[in-house]
């Protein structure tokens, strides 16, 4: 099983790559709105889980 620490530098490398996903979607002439508006939603997810994992460990 993937040790806290590891498993949240996935989620915030994930993150950060939907990041850059978001950016070059808004920087081409033919992005699709329904496209960046579904990476920002993931990207608001990750954040979120990465949130309720670090609450979680700090609180125990």
């Amino acid at each position: 099983m993937m040790s806290l620490t590891s498993h949240l530098e996935e989620l915030q490398r994930k993150h950060g790559d939907l990041e850059k996903q978001i950016v070059q979607a808004m920087a081409s002439p033919s992005s699709d709105d329904l496209e960046i508006l579904s990476l920002k939603r993931r990207k608001l997810a990750l954040k979120d889980e990465i949130t309720k994992l670090k609450v979680a460990h700090t609180t125990h």
